[in-house]
């Protein structure tokens, strides 16, 4: 019978990538940005004449949402596109690329194979492309968000000037609305680009994003 220590063991050890990429964004996101966040916050509205607000007032704030869903779009974004793309386009010697000359993967069932694959049809259609689904729909999802928060920030910024609000359309034609989202798609972007070409050169022993470390630079996937 398996002890209970090594049960908690086992699943540390078999999550512990997921655990740990968790933890520091609870980390980094409750103890590094709200605060922050909060302070930066307050120091705007002092700016402005008006009146400071508590921690829970900011967690519900148009800034707060803002900025938080203005850098999830662009996460989301980039991980949808780099999955989609990696299906069809190819980076010769890149870890982070399938090889251009390898056969396309054949989708067998098997009995311990998700139930979408063995049941087939629009099932496996759906489920083929799920992952690039999800973070299409995320991007969505946060976009949606970000546009509505940056929005009603916008609007409290012009209370405070005692100028005309803009409706939502208006907003999201503007060019402050555009440049909060391309500043962070572009980083984005030039990293997962650094990320193929660098692959194809250097290495990190027993990372699963490098190719081995004796592998020739020409070897192209894991």
């Amino acid at each position: 019978m398996v002890s209970s220590r090594a049960r908690w063991r086992s699943v540390l050890r078999n999550n512990g990538l997921a655990l740990t990429l968790a933890a520091l964004f609870a980390v980094v996101f409750a103890l590094g940005q709200i605060p922050t966040g909060h302070r930066v916050y307050n120091t705007t509205r002092a700016e402005h004449q008006q009146p400071a607000i508590g921690l829970g007032a900011y967690l519900c704030s148009a800034p707060f949402w803002e900025i938080t869903t203005e850098n999830w779009e662009s996460e989301f974004l980039q991980m949808f596109v780099y999955i989609y793309i990696t299906t069809f386009l190819f980076q010769k010697g890149s870890a982070e690329s399938n090889d251009p000359d390898a056969e396309p993967e054949k989708v067998v069932p098997a009995v311990d194979s998700p139930w979408p694959v063995r049941k087939g049809g629009i099932w496996l259609s759906v489920y083929q492309h799920s992952l690039s689904l999800a973070f299409g729909i995320l991007f969505m999802i946060s976009v949606t968000i970000h546009w509505l928060s940056s929005h009603a920030m916008e609007n409290e910024k012009r209370q405070w000037l005692n100028q005309v609000p803009v409706s939502k359309f208006e907003h999201i034609m503007s060019a402050q609305f555009w440049f909060e989202s391309f500043q962070n798609w572009q980083s984005e972007f030039l990293s997962i680009f650094l990320m193929v070409v660098l692959s194809v050169y250097l290495r990190e022993k027993n990372s699963p994003e490098s190719k081995p470390v004796a592998a020739a630079h020409d070897k192209t996937g894991e």
